[in-house]
């Protein structure tokens, strides 16, 4: 059983896994809005979705400016009037990302910028357009598990992770008495610009959790998914 056809919005999705969740939930004819910072990448993602017959919508955002958030809640409000789930993607690992105790402080601000206070802010601004039954989903990583044993790569990446599923825990309890589901979800190691050509999985099998979680009739929340199964925090 799916959901009737609704309005999606999925952050980051010029590219690699958003662009693929974005795809595989445009072919499933809900209403997708891809986010962006590069306006000239975003409008060549919706070109080639469109050279797919599919129908899909740009919208200039950049997750580390507030003004940038609010704007585009204003834009989706008065084009769109409501999001139905929000699927937060968009995210950064850097190269220089090899310590936390000899790390250069920029990178770590950057990353949390991005990784963690990005995703919040998206649902602080957007929340008011979310319905009753909507969903938030949050891209996430094995990294940030507590339960499993610690990498050694990417340090503040993983710690950012980490952040983003405490925060997904404390939202879905906020939101409960909203009817709003709030879960994040691990794509696992893909074969994108971050993940590398040496990743295991495809985009196809990174995007498939997050467009589940987006279409199925699940009533799960607070949750931590990996394969559409729950898996430990």
């Amino acid at each position: 059983m799916h959901i009737p056809s609704r309005t999606i919005l999925v952050t980051g999705a010029n590219k690699g896994i958003g662009f693929e969740v974005a795809r595989q939930l445009a072919t499933r004819k809900h209403n997708v809005v891809l986010t962006g910072r590069d306006s000239a990448k975003g409008k060549d993602a919706v070109d080639r979705l469109k050279d797919e017959g599919l129908d899909v919508h740009f919208l200039l955002l950049d997750v580390t400016d507030e003004a940038s958030i609010k704007q585009g809640a204003k834009e989706v409000k008065e084009q769109f009037d409501k999001v139905d789930v929000l699927i937060n993607n968009a995210a950064v690992l850097l190269r220089e990302d090899q310590s936390l105790s000899g790390g250069s402080t920029e990178v770590f601000h950057k990353t949390m910028r991005t990784n963690v206070f990005g995703p919040v802010l998206m649902i602080r601004h957007f929340l008011s357009l979310i319905p009753d039954g909507g969903r938030i989903i949050n891209t996430s990583s094995g990294g940030g598990s507590m339960s499993d044993p610690v990498g050694g790569w990417s340090p503040v990446y993983c710690v950012s992770k980490s952040a983003l599923n405490a925060a997904t825990r404390h939202l879905a309890y906020e939101l409960a008495g909203q009817n709003i589901f709030v879960n994040a979800y691990c794509p696992g190691w893909v074969s994108t610009d971050m993940g590398g050509k040496s990743a295991p999985r495809t985009v196809e099998q990174g995007a498939d959790t997050a467009v589940w979680l987006a279409t199925a009739a699940i009533s799960e929340t607070g949750k931590f998914f990996r394969d559409r199964k729950v898996i430990p925090w």
